[in-house]
């Protein structure tokens, strides 16, 4: 038995990456339950395994007292004294007391209780494993479907990707593969349970992150992210190399890094915007297509005013007010837009005769843009 019980450690200890020691403690732990609940025993005991000689051995273990109370946890200092004259009060004493059927039994049990460690183990590597995967992306194949989730798999695990979490405009198919965002590792009474998204921001991040070189390796930082996921996205960038154009490197040649992300997204519109620390500047990239004339700070509020030509309006605005909130959340600054005659006539623009944007084109790219975004 011992070889067999040895190779069958070793084996899990390579395949499952579960330690011996633990299985050993898994087993003996197992010895003990099948000993107690086969024989009616309620003594203290103790399972000596021994892997060389392939024996299981039970001692109970008593402690030594003057006056004896329940003979299956104690044993008087007097027959103490006669298997080993050193033992005093206080002390514990070992006997065997291996059952001579208990191999077949204990077998049995311990099968079943190694079973149950083995996949609590398997686990908790699984939750070690994730847990540093938060904020990552990952590529799963969808597996199946329900009313509430798409169940995803990541290989070793099922991912659950919740309803709020779908892009409108994708439809799942079993055998499907998607790269999702491990938004959340939870540990339950039935193992890891991960939840995933694709609207979440941070895919976008990550997406960029892979296929731009320049913000996997810091050169281009990629500084914030607005997302209205199956819609529209904004994300703003910068660097501090002068020889770097870091809206360039985003939409690569031809556009064929944004387009990866586009086509990853299932048709995604993605505006790059240059980011500045002059919140004029700043605001004015985030209405891109839009141009904008002039931008008034309230530093108070964090709020600003942005007007533009009046037959920009509509498209500073965007459908349903997209462009302008998408502006918003990329910022961090309010938005309120007004056209060029709109200002004048509330007497805020023109400030003074130098106007700020006027002469400047401070659109940025914006891939994919349709004429139904001046609707």
């Amino acid at each position: 038995m011992s070889s067999e019980l040895l190779d069958a450690l070793i084996i899990l200890e390579k395949e499952k990456g579960i330690s011996r020691e633990v299985l050993i403690e898994a087993i003996e732990a197992a010895l003990v339950s099948a000993y107690k609940r086969n024989f009616n025993q309620a003594q203290n005991v103790r399972v000596d395994l021994n892997l060389e000689t392939g024996t299981m051995r039970v001692f109970a273990r008593k402690d030594v007292v003057e006056e004896v109370f329940d003979s299956r946890l104690e044993i008087s200092l007097d027959e103490a004294k006669k298997i080993n004259p050193a033992y005093e009060i206080e002390d514990v004493v070992e006997l065997e007391v291996t059952p001579k059927d208990f191999g077949r039994i204990a077998a049995q049990t311990a099968k079943q209780v190694v079973t149950q460690r083995v996949r609590e183990a398997e686990r908790g590597i699984i939750y070690s494993e994730f847990i540093d995967r938060e904020d990552d992306i990952m590529t799963g194949i969808v597996q199946r479907y329900d009313s509430k989730f798409i169940y995803v798999s990541l290989g070793k695990i099922e991912a659950i990707l919740p309803q709020s979490e779908q892009m409108p405009n994708e439809v799942y198919k079993p055998h499907d593969r998607i790269k999702v965002y491990i938004t959340k590792v939870e540990k339950t009474t039935k193992g890891p349970q991960i939840y995933v998204s694709r609207t979440h921001p941070g895919l976008l991040k990550r997406l960029f992150e892979i296929e731009v070189p320049e913000i996997y390796d810091g050169t281009v930082e990629l500084r914030s992210v607005a997302r209205e996921a199956g819609d529209r996205s904004k994300i703003s960038v910068s660097t501090e190399y002068p020889d770097v154009d870091p809206v360039g490197s985003c939409v690569g040649p031809k556009g064929t890094r944004v387009q990866a992300i586009v086509d990853e997204l299932k048709g995604e519109k993605i505006d790059i915007v240059e980011w500045s620390t002059d919140p004029k500047v700043f605001v004015a990239n985030a209405l891109s297509p839009s141009k904008v004339l002039e931008v008034i700070i309230d530093e108070e509020d964090k709020a600003t005013t942005v007007i533009v030509p009046d037959y920009q309006l509509s498209l500073a605005i965007g459908k349903r007010g997209q462009n302008a909130r998408l502006a918003a959340k990329l910022t961090g600054w309010k938005i309120d837009i007004k056209s060029e005659t709109d200002a004048r006539e509330a007497g805020i623009y023109p400030l003074n005769d130098d106007l700020f944007f006027e002469e400047e084109d401070t659109s940025d790219i914006t891939f994919d843009l349709t004429e139904d975004e001046i609707e």
